[in-house]
């Protein structure tokens, strides 16, 4: 089951990250690359400050773990303990790759960037969702940054699926690790229902 799950992966990888061009290695390049974020990322910083205000320093607080769980989990734990092979690494299909900038580590299972992307998307949701009905537009954001890791050649989608839903898992997790310490120190939530 595992060597078929893994056959399909690599297939699935190929047929996409075959799909390039000059111009589209520059768009996936500059999607999946952290700094191109920046004003995002300060947008919702001051959303958060502007909606919450003097309390924003939990929801801040509780963003930034997100980051550090997603990130130390994939990258320190994951990588070195499941030791799969990034595909430009993969000696089966390592020659196929199409590398857009640099292949990166070794390890690639599970994708720091999609637990990271993701993570952020699924804790400011929660936090925004009755606030701004648009919010789960940033999904498409972390799907972005996700699949950009397989067209610039460092991914396969396992690794993004695995990483992605890691980093929904804490979002959610910290939202609420949020909001129940938050309601215990002021006795109200911070997520409406």
């Amino acid at each position: 089951m595992i060597d078929w799950l893994d056959q399909i992966d690599k297939h699935l990888f190929l047929f996409f990250n075959s799909m390039h061009s000059p111009v589209s290695d520059r768009i996936w390049l500059w999607i999946t690359n952290i700094p191109s974020w920046i004003p995002l990322y300060i947008l919702f910083f001051v959303t958060i400050i502007k909606v919450f205000k003097k309390d924003s320093i939990y929801v801040i607080a509780g963003l930034l773990l997100v980051v550090l769980i997603s990130d130390q989990f994939t990258s320190s734990f994951m990588k070195p303990f499941f030791s799969r092979l990034r595909p430009c690494y993969d000696a089966e299909i390592g020659h196929l790759v199409h590398i857009a900038d640099k292949c990166g580590g070794q390890f690639g299972f599970a994708s720091g960037h999609a637990a990271n992307s993701f993570g952020i998307a699924m804790y400011i949701w929660l936090f925004f969702k009755h606030y701004w009905k648009w919010t789960w537009l940033v999904f498409i954001w972390a799907l972005a940054v996700a699949f950009s890791r397989i067209m610039v050649g460092v991914h396969f989608p396992g690794d993004i699926i695995i990483g992605g839903l890691l980093g929904i898992f804490f979002g959610w997790l910290l939202a609420q690790i949020t909001n129940r310490l938050f309601f215990r120190l002021k006795l109200k939530p911070l997520i409406r229902n």
